[in-house]
């Protein structure tokens, strides 16, 4: 069970007017008697890590559904996560992408109003040492989350600092390459002023190896072709730098592949070598563990495993695409405990359902669907690995031989044949299977430039329905959400395509 970090701490609450940007928390505690000790900027940079929680679940349907992993047209196309699946272009109305813009912005302005007040009070943290990590923390979140904005939004508001409501109405969005400045700016004060490792009870805490791996992860998507004017690829030719940031975290001896797949991902052994950085929860009955879990299972499969609600209703499951299905070779061991291939229901029967479950444990399952007590990986050794390899392909100093041995590295773990000359759509097929249900593949697929050509061939076998539409250039990134637009007009234009 986790103990550490997930503290929910409702310090800032995002203005709901009609007539409002939401870009703006309201700090009832941060005007008045707050912020005057280590133990308030604790606390505050513990509300910030808390606009996570949900983070993950955002990036199953984000990432995992809207890529060839996942296949979820649905019976009526009722689901928000069915219009993502199936490329509608009238996503700007959907809840859920304005709630994807609202909750991010929130944690961006949690972080800003630390930053802000840590600037104006700095004796509040007495040891300087403390105070420098607390900043360095907030702008590693900041990063993470305007990361994530760039990637789903492309330009997008750039706030450093606490606006209120109505400044918020005057700020445009900032082209892509400007918001990445910032990103980068905040990761490497981050990975400079981050200690490497907590002890038990802050693990969980930003590290400087995150820092590094997620701006390893900045450097190679900037760098990824110019497939939409305002997406994240730049084309900037930046694998060098990437790779020393990953040679850093190998070479620092601190992680390494554990020796079995399913290990990783044991509630059990949460924390274990492989994990760079996992966003922690805490759960047992407490309602503050994980809802990521949730979003990949069927109701139906619920109602018999688990003694609580949630899942996916039988209009709109998840299923388990046939080409990832087909794609694992025989043997290979991360196959069972990644996805769950049909059940039994009440009946006796065995229903035909076939959805990730890496990440699902029914005997450990905790109070809710809200409250799965199990940390979500957002950074694993493997990764790290992989994407050295990545940049060795594309450019960077190394060898063949070098991407060889990681690739075989990641296969003879899988109980695999190892493979030569490997290339770079190898590679992403390799990690496809590594990470799937990870969230990652749609990333990849765009950093690439592969996006367009893998998702359209994919699309022409394996949509049987018929509702999934051609994957375009426009379909690199999401709407602006519609009740943005209609705050002040004018302010934002909609992205092409919508």
């Amino acid at each position: 069970m986790k103990k550490i970090l997930h503290i929910l701490i409702p310090l800032f609450v995002l203005s709901a007017c009609d007539d409002e940007l939401d870009l703006s928390p309201i700090s009832d505690a941060g005007s008045n008697g707050f912020y005057n000790n280590v133990d308030d900027f604790t606390q505050a940079v513990n509300g910030v890590y808390n606009t996570l929680q949900f983070h993950p679940d955002r990036y199953v349907d984000l990432r995992e559904v809207r890529s060839d992993n996942i296949y979820s047209p649905g019976q009526a196309g009722v689901r928000d996560w069915n219009a993502i699946n199936n490329f509608q272009t009238t996503l700007a109305t959907l809840t859920f992408i304005s709630d994807v813009w609202n909750d991010t912005f929130n944690g961006i302005m949690r972080a800003n109003t630390v930053l802000d007040k840590l600037a104006e009070n700095p004796d509040a943290v007495e040891d300087a040492a403390v105070r420098t990590r607390l900043e360095a923390e907030s702008r590693f979140l900041r990063a993470l989350l305007y990361f994530d904005l760039v990637k789903w939004f492309g330009k997008v508001p750039l706030i450093e600092s606490f606006v209120t409501p109505t400044e918020a109405l005057e700020i445009e969005r900032s082209p892509v390459d400007v918001v990445y400045n910032l990103i980068i700016s905040d990761l490497e004060f981050a990975s400079n002023n981050l200690p490497a490792s907590y002890e038990a009870a802050n693990r969980g805490r930003a590290t400087s190896f995150a820092a590094k791996g997620v701006l390893a992860r900045v450097y190679l998507s900037r760098s990824g072709p110019v497939l939409h004017p305002d997406g994240p690829g730049l084309g900037t030719n930046e694998y060098d730098l990437a790779l020393s940031l990953l040679n850093d975290i190998i070479n620092s001896s601190q992680f390494s592949l554990l020796p079995v797949y399913a290990d990783v991902f044991d509630y059990n052994n949460e924390s274990n070598a492989e994990i760079v950085w996992d966003f922690n929860y805490i759960s047992g009955g407490l309602g503050v563990g994980a809802l990521y879990p949730t979003a990949f299972y069927d109701e139906g499969w619920a109602r018999i495993n688990l003694g609580f609600p949630g899942g996916n209703p039988g209009d709109g499951p998840k299923r388990v695409s046939d080409d990832l299905l087909n794609s694992y070779e025989p043997n290979d061991q991360r196959l069972e405990p990644t996805v769950l291939q049909g059940y039994i229901n009440a009946e006796g029967d065995m229903v035909d359902a076939i959805f990730f479950d890496k990440f699902i444990n029914p005997d450990l399952a905790g109070g809710d669907r809200f409250d799965w007590p199990i940390n979500y990986p957002f950074l694993r050794y493997a990764d790290v690995l992989m994407m050295k390899a990545e940049c060795m392909l594309q450019g960077a100093a190394g060898s063949q031989g070098e991407v060889d041995d990681i690739v075989n590295q990641i296969r003879m773990r899988a109980n695999l044949d190892p493979m030569s000359n490997v290339t770079l759509e190898m590679l992403l097929e390799e990690r496809r299977k590594e990470f799937a249900a990870e969230s990652l593949r749609w990333d990849d697929l765009v950093r690439t430039g592969m996006v367009l050509d893998v998702m359209n061939a994919w699309i022409a076998v394996e949509d049987n329905s018929g509702q999934i539409l051609s994957v375009t250039a426009n379909s690199i990134i999401y709407p602006v959400p519609q009740d943005q637009l209609d705050v002040k007009q004018g302010l934002y234009q909609q992205n092409p395509g919508y």
